[in-house]
């Protein structure tokens, strides 16, 4: 087993808004329990155009509680689960304690503490709108070996869709109930241009896959408290987001449940050289 290097997670930032490795940190419990998984589609695509197989070593950046880490092990990967959030790391270490192919450690992916060519792939699940690209850039492409197959990062997000009654009234509530919706919602990585930097004149291939997840009023109330930009369960602001998601649910409930409909959108490609 590789050495654990402390990493330092840092104070909030100047403006008074935690770092980005410190967000979840009043929400892990809900993060963990009701965050989505990604469709087994996802890993079939990577093994069948990409070569991920079996016995293939993987980092997976930004790692949280493990969600996609578990679906890493469930295909024979042997995986490094960088995050930087110490909460989280507990979470997954208890996860994966009785795995000996998964590795816990703290890290980011501008320092992921990995020696050169440690890994097949990288994988960032609901994670680079958070890096510092040109940084994770020269981080990630030192780390990924190409002799064995792979050689490749693969970034994914699981999108909620916006449309329909229930999802566009949703997407609204987050606008006027979160604390900074607008400024960190993920989406954007994908239009700024990140991506195409990250990746550099060799490019990228995308795909995408389609899924669903129907919830009860819990699960809605603890999706939403997941979020980083929403009021956590101890913000003053919380009890009334609860009161206005009671309402939503209400009204568009059908046998008990409301459905999340999700795209999964994968870049997957080698980081470019600068």
């Amino acid at each position: 087993m590789l050495s654990e290097r402390r990493v330092h997670e840092g104070g909030g930032v100047a403006d008074g808004r935690p770092s980005s490795s410190e967000r979840f940190s009043n929400r892990i419990a809900d993060y963990d329990r009701y965050r989505p998984t990604y469709p087994p589609q996802v890993i079939d695509v990577l093994a069948g155009t990409w070569g991920l197989r079996a016995g293939q070593a993987a980092a997976d950046v930004g790692a949280g509680t493990g969600i996609f880490t578990a679906l890493l092990l469930a295909r024979g990967l042997e995986v490094e689960a960088i995050e930087p959030n110490e909460g989280m790391r507990e979470v997954a270490a208890d996860r994966f304690r009785a795995d000996g192919r998964c590795r816990v450690r703290p890290g980011t992916a501008e320092r992921t503490g990995l020696p050169n060519r440690a890994v097949d792939w990288v994988f960032a699940a609901q994670a680079f709108h958070w890096f510092d690209v040109d940084a994770a850039r020269v981080e990630l492409r030192r780390i990924l070996r190409d002799d064995r197959g792979g050689g490749c990062v693969a970034l994914l997000w699981n999108n909620r869709l916006e449309t329909g009654p229930f999802l566009s009234e949703y997407e609204a509530f987050l606008h006027e109930y979160g604390i900074d919706y607008a400024r960190v919602k993920h989406q954007s990585a994908e239009q700024d241009g990140r991506i195409t930097r990250f990746f550099g004149e060799d490019g990228f291939a995308l795909r995408s896959f389609r899924h669903n997840v129907s919830m009860n009023l819990d699960g809605l109330i603890g999706r939403t408290a997941s979020c980083s930009y929403m009021p956590a369960r101890d913000h003053p602001r919380y009890p009334a987001t609860v009161a206005r998601l009671e309402d939503i649910f209400t009204r568009h409930q059908s046998a008990g449940a409301v459905t999340f409909e999700y795209e999964v959108r994968m870049y997957v490609g080698r980081p470019g050289s600068g």
